[in-house]
C-alpha cells in the first residue's frame, strides 16, 4: 500500500504545479492562456474564482500541499495522517463538482486548468480510497466467533 501513498504524494504534487501557476497568473494580473479549450479567462476571471478575497487557486495549493504532507507522514507510518488524507481528499472531490458545474451551467465556459485539477482530485481519491480499502482493521477480536 506504501505505493499508493507514494502515487499519492506525486498527483499531489502536479495539482500543486497547476494551482500554483494559477495562483501566481492571477496574483501578477496575466491572462492564463487556453490551448485544450476556450474559456479560461472567463472563468478564472468569474466572482467565482476568489473566496473571501483569496484566489480559489490559492485554496487549492494549500489543500494539495497537504495532500502532499498527508502522504509522506502516512509514508514514515502516521496512520492517522491516512485518515485525514482520504477526508481531505473527499472533500476535494466535492469541491471539483461543484466547479465544474459551476462551469458547466453557470459560466458555460471550461477552463483546461480547472479541468485537470479536478482530473487529478479524482485520481486522488481512487487512489486514496484503494489504499485505505487495503488496510487490516486495527483492534477488535480477529479470532473465531466466541462460543458460548
Amino acid at each position: 500500500m506504501k505505493k499508493l501513498y507514494v502515487v499519492a504524494a506525486l498527483l499531489s504534487l502536479l495539482g500543486l504545479a497547476d494551482a500554483l501557476y494559477l495562483t501566481i497568473e492571477h496574483v501578477t494580473g496575466q491572462s492564463v492562456r487556453c490551448t485544450i479549450v476556450h474559456g479560461c479567462s472567463e472563468v478564472l476571471s468569474s466572482p467565482y474564482a476568489v473566496v473571501a478575497g483569496i484566489p480559489l487557486a490559492t485554496v487549492g495549493a494549500a489543500a494539495y500541499f497537504t495532500v502532499f504532507s498527508l502522504a509522506i507522514l502516512t509514508l514514515f507510518g502516521y496512520p492517522k495522517a491516512s485518515r485525514v488524507l482520504t477526508v481531505l481528499v473527499i472533500a476535494m472531490f466535492f469541491v471539483s463538482l461543484w466547479l465544474i458545474y459551476l462551469q458547466a451551467f453557470v459560466i458555460r465556459e471550461f477552463c483546461q486548468y480547472c479541468l485537470l485539477s479536478a482530473l487529478i482530485t479524482t485520481a486522488l481519491l481512487v487512489v486514496s480510497l484503494i489504499a485505505r480499502g487495503g488496510r487490516r482493521p486495527t483492534g477488535g477480536h480477529r479470532g473465531p466467533p466466541l462460543q458460548l
